[in-house]
C-alpha cells in the first residue's frame, strides 16, 4: 500500500514539475511574439513625418475670382445674430458692417467700441486681412471681444468677403497672377540651357583658335 502511495505521490511531483516547464516555454514563447507583434505595429502613417506637404490650392485672388456672393450671403447668416449689414443699420453686440471692406481697422462705426487688441491691429481691411480674421479671429488679433471660432474652408472665407464687398465697398478684385504652363516653362528651361551650351561653345573655339595662332 505505501509503495503505490508512494509511486503516485512521484508521478504527482513529476507532473506538476512538467507542468511547470512547459508554462514557462509557452510564457517565453507568447511574450516574444508580443513583442513582435507591437513592433509590427509601429509602422510609419503615412503622411504624418512630412508636415505641410500639401497642396496649398488655390491662392486668395483665385477664389474670390470665382467666389459666389450669394453663398456668401449664405454663410454670412451665421452672424447676423452679432452684425447688421444693411446701409445705416444698427450696431448690434458687433459692428454694422456696411461698407467695412478697404475701411480702416476698427474705425468708428456708429459709436461702436472696438477691443484694444483690434485697434492694435493698424491697417486697413483688405481681402487679405478680412482672409486671416474670418479664418481665426482669436489668432489674427490676440485678446480681441469677437467670439466667432472662424471659418476653416477657404472657399467660404472667399464668398463672405465678396459678399461684404458687394454691400456698398465695390472695390476691385485682386487679379489673378497666372503662372506658366509646365510645359512653357520647360521649353523656356531648355532654350536658356542651349543657348548657354552655345555661348560656351563659342568661348573654347575662341580660345582654341588664340592659342593656334603664331606669336608676334
Amino acid at each position: 500500500m505505501a509503495d503505490r502511495f508512494n509511486t503516485f505521490i512521484g508521478w504527482l511531483l513529476f507532473a506538476g514539475i512538467v507542468a511547470l516547464g512547459l508554462s514557462a516555454i509557452s510564457s517565453r514563447y507568447f511574450l516574444a511574439d508580443k513583442h513582435h507583434e507591437i513592433e509590427e505595429w509601429g509602422y510609419p502613417i503615412e503622411g504624418a513625418e512630412e508636415e505641410g506637404g500639401a497642396d496649398e490650392g488655390p491662392s486668395l485672388p483665385a477664389l474670390l475670382a470665382v467666389a459666389d456672393p450669394s453663398a456668401g450671403e449664405r454663410v454670412f447668416a451665421k452672424c447676423v445674430s452679432c452684425h447688421t449689414i444693411e446701409q445705416g443699420g444698427p450696431n448690434g453686440i458687433g459692428a454694422n458692417l456696411y461698407g467695412v471692406v478697404g475701411e480702416e481697422i476698427a474705425a468708428p462705426r456708429g459709436g461702436f467700441e472696438f477691443s484694444s487688441a483690434l485697434k492694435d491691429v493698424g491697417g486697413d481691411w483688405t481681402f487679405e486681412k478680412l482672409d486671416e480674421w474670418l479664418k481665426s479671429p482669436r489668432a489674427y488679433a490676440p485678446g480681441t471681444k469677437m467670439s466667432f471660432a472662424g471659418l476653416s474652408k477657404p472657399e467660404d472665407r472667399a464668398d463672405v468677403i465678396v459678399y461684404l464687398n458687394s454691400m456698398g465697398s465695390n472695390l476691385p478684385l485682386p487679379e489673378v497672377q497666372e503662372e506658366p504652363a509646365e510645359d512653357e516653362a520647360a521649353a523656356e528651361g531648355e532654350e536658356a540651357e542651349t543657348v548657354a551650351e552655345a555661348e560656351t561653345e563659342a568661348e573654347e573655339g575662341a580660345e582654341a583658335e588664340l592659342e593656334a595662332a603664331p606669336g608676334e
